[in-house]
């Protein structure tokens, strides 16, 4: 069924549109209804044109690391068109074309007026399936709660989100594309960049060769590292990896020595900088081993499925190693994504070559098995016009 919406008064109205719900753990998700209500005050409806999956959405739709929340519609990679807004939005109007952002910049609170920190007070990493603004859930199935996911839910043909969960974008700017820097390629790039602020010259071991992997790998190459070394345990993903700039690829089942020993024996002494992007706890260690005394960095940027304890020798740290964390490549995203986003218009980032599958929305159930197999960077999932 086509979304339908009443012409008169849009902004108050209840829009009746499609919305893939995930209705358990590990469940296929239902094509279903759903009615989604009017943005409140600071909020914006949002059609969505294009959207994304992301491998933490498949963490928490498997309920590996989050609370279970069920049912819920996930998706927070998205692009779209505000449809309208509620009271006391000046930022956007109808017509506008948006980002979606599942961690926000309220631009008031401590950590938005720092330089030091891009995690917003007010509008963080939403865990509880609701709104920020009110804890209430903009969506609904006969009347029964449908919960939300990273405060933006766009597995669904219209969603709401609080207007500091929103970017405005550039009218030239593709929505097929740009979608992606919603997280997994901005993630990478800002963690290379901003986090670990890689100098030319260095050497560089990623963990992972997902979309956050090699979105590292891309920055990393901008920087003039010059090794970057890539290790995974699927060689599937080594042909590919080379064109984003990996120098050399180790998968760790090849090799009966620890992962760490081979890095640090292809980087005389271990790697200036070590990037987890796999989402293991214990290959955030591997990562410490293998960077080098005195100024190795290691990032980590994975969601972790099971165990979130690090654990780590207190020498690793004594000797000079460094671990830091990085939630969405440490950018402001209302301040910093648009200046991403101007660069891809310039041809100085590559965003195309992570998209290896372009999906109708009514096929998305392959693009979560197509994840769950490894035989994917980015599915984008074009809506219904």
């Amino acid at each position: 069924m086509s979304s339908s919406i009443s012409s008169i008064n849009r902004s108050s109205q209840i829009i009746t549109c499609n919305a893939a719900v995930a209705w358990g753990p590990g469940e296929e998700l239902v094509m279903e209804e759903v009615e989604v209500g009017p943005p409140q005050p600071l909020e914006i409806r949002v059609k969505v044109v294009c959207t994304s999956l992301c491998r933490s959405d498949i963490t928490a739709w498997q309920s590996l690391a989050t609370p279970s929340i069920f049912p819920r519609i996930f998706g927070h990679e998205a692009s779209g068109i505000v449809e309208s807004v509620g009271q006391g939005v000046t930022e956007f109007q109808k017509g506008d074309h948006v980002l979606t952002l599942f961690t926000g910049e309220c631009l008031t609170c401590r950590h938005c007026l720092s330089s030091k920190s891009n995690l917003c007070q007010n509008l963080g990493l939403e865990r509880k399936g609701v709104m920020h603004s009110d804890q209430k859930t903009r969506f609904s199935i006969k009347g029964k709660p449908v919960y939300h996911y990273c405060a933006v839910s766009s597995f669904s043909e219209y969603t709401v989100v609080h207007s500091g969960c929103a970017v405005k974008l550039r009218p030239d700017a593709p929505l097929d594309k740009i979608c992606l820097f919603s997280c997994g390629v901005a993630a990478g790039l800002g963690a290379a960049w901003k986090v670990a602020d890689i100098s030319k010259q260095s050497t560089v071991v990623i963990f992972g060769l997902g979309t956050v992997g090699l979105s590292v790998a891309v920055g990393a190459k901008l920087r003039g590292a010059s090794q970057i070394i890539g290790v995974d345990t699927n060689s599937e993903k080594f042909e590919k990896a080379r064109s984003f700039g990996i120098t050399q690829l180790v998968n760790p089942t090849d090799h009966e020595e620890p992962i760490h020993q081979v890095i640090k024996r292809m980087t005389s002494g271990g790697a200036d900088y070590a990037f987890e992007c796999v989402g293991d706890t214990g290959t955030v260690t591997n990562a410490l081993l293998s960077c080098c005394d005195g100024w190795g960095v290691t990032v980590t940027l994975g969601v972790p499925k099971v165990e979130p304890e690090v654990r780590a020798h207190y020498g690793l740290f004594l000797s000079g190693r460094t671990l830091k964390g990085s939630l969405i490549g440490g950018w402001k995203p209302k301040s910093d994504i648009p200046k991403l986003v101007d660069m891809y218009i310039r041809k100085e980032i590559p965003v195309d070559q992570f998209i290896t599958h372009n999906l109708r929305f009514a096929d998305i159930n392959q693009a979560f098995d197509l994840m769950n197999k490894g035989n994917c960077l980015r599915c984008v999932i074009h809506m219904p016009n």
